[in-house]
């Protein structure tokens, strides 16, 4: 995607070929800050305090992640803590597992001389394989906003509501509940998206919405409470979220608040659509309310608000009484019974174990 006229994806290789790029997303939207990752602990930390973040992001910082690891010890010790430092950052986001369970197949047979190499060429390859997983979800998506513009005898824009950030941010490139709306926009079909704000990191206002501002696309940005009235009012289409964890039956987990969002589109009949590429999916559950772990984070992240003063300056302020308790989960479950369907590379689906497997055919004994 681009940011001014260069094209950029979310992570990269250094010129050097070895260090890793990345975007600082907590420095955005005001400012636009990249940094270089060296080592694994410089890898955690980029997961852990949300330098990047999204499911397929952090799945493709984990790979690389444990490549710096190798770089510097490819030992059988240095293997296995690297899993572990990168396993432990996050608990939320089952794309992180997916890629250490993925690269330790790999790597655990090989000989040490080989195994910083083929580390390497792994990461590349997830990341490869997530911006043309990303594209095909897009198209998928693609064309329930075409039919959305064609039943209003194209007439309007297509409305659209968003929950957190789903967008190339999230991943290498394009995003996943982005992704439609980019290639509806390419196209040309008009859309506009309702930006949910998304407390308390804000990153639908500060990354979804500079996301569609860099791309063209209009857009609103509204408080989080503001879905439903505009759902009462009919100027709402389609939701489109994205998601951490998708259970083999349909639940998703996702962004704090998502849950409220599909009771609202349940209850005035406005679809509600979940983009999600396979490695989200954790087959191993059925029960996203029992068995997905919510991650809680640091209250200072309710009790501040970051952002730019009227002379330009990024700073932090207090917005909750000093002495108040503070609770910060960072997900909820969203009942499969609420989500109109599930987009995916290989197409969209009902959110449910028949409908993921007739997509996912392989998952049959699993």
């Amino acid at each position: 995607m681009k940011v001014g006229a260069r094209g950029y994806r979310s992570i990269w290789l250094a010129e050097d070929g070895w260090a890793v790029e990345i975007i600082d997303q907590t420095r955005l939207p005001h400012d636009f800050v990249t940094r270089r990752l060296e080592t694994l602990d410089e890898a955690a930390t980029a997961i852990r305090d949300m330098w990047v973040r999204g499911a397929p992001l952090i799945g493709a910082t984990a790979a690389y992640g444990l490549a710096l690891a190798l770089r510097a010890d490819a030992s059988e010790a240095s293997l296995e803590r690297a899993a572990q430092v990168l396993l432990d950052t996050r608990p939320t986001a089952v794309n992180l597992n997916w890629a250490i369970d993925d690269l330790l197949a790999r790597l655990r047979p090989a000989a040490e001389a080989a195994r910083a190499g083929l580390a390497y060429a792994r990461a590349r390859e997830i990341c490869d394989e997530d911006v043309a997983t990303n594209h095909a979800i897009g198209g998928h998506g693609l064309g329930l906003i075409r039919a959305a513009w064609e039943a209003a005898e194209r007439a309007r824009p297509v409305n659209l509501l968003t929950h957190c950030n789903a967008g190339w941010l999230a991943t290498v490139d394009w995003g996943t509940a982005l992704a439609p709306i980019y290639l509806a926009h390419d196209e040309g079909i008009p859309v506009h998206v309702w930006v949910d704000e998304t407390r308390p990191r804000n990153q639908g206002a500060g990354l979804t919405a500079w996301e569609l501002g860099e791309h063209g696309v209009a857009h609103t940005v509204i408080v989080d409470n503001a879905g439903g009235h505009l759902m009462q009012r009919g100027r709402v289409d389609l939701c489109i979220t994205g998601t951490d964890r998708t259970t083999a039956a349909g639940d998703v987990c996702n962004k704090i608040g998502t849950y409220l969002k599909a009771l609202a589109a349940h209850d005035n009949g406005v679809p509600f659509y979940v983009a999600l590429p396979g490695p989200t999916i954790d087959w191993t559950i059925e029960d996203g309310l029992a068995e997905i772990p919510i991650e809680e984070r640091a209250g200072a992240e309710v009790a501040e608000v970051t952002g730019m003063t009227a002379e330009g300056h990024i700073t932090s302020v207090r917005i909750t009484p000093e002495n108040s308790p503070l609770g910060n989960f960072a997900f909820d479950v969203t009942p499969a019974r609420l989500i109109t369907g599930l987009i995916t590379e290989r197409g969209v689906c009902p959110a449910s174990r028949e409908g993921l497997l007739a997509l996912y055919p392989e998952r049959h004994n699993q």
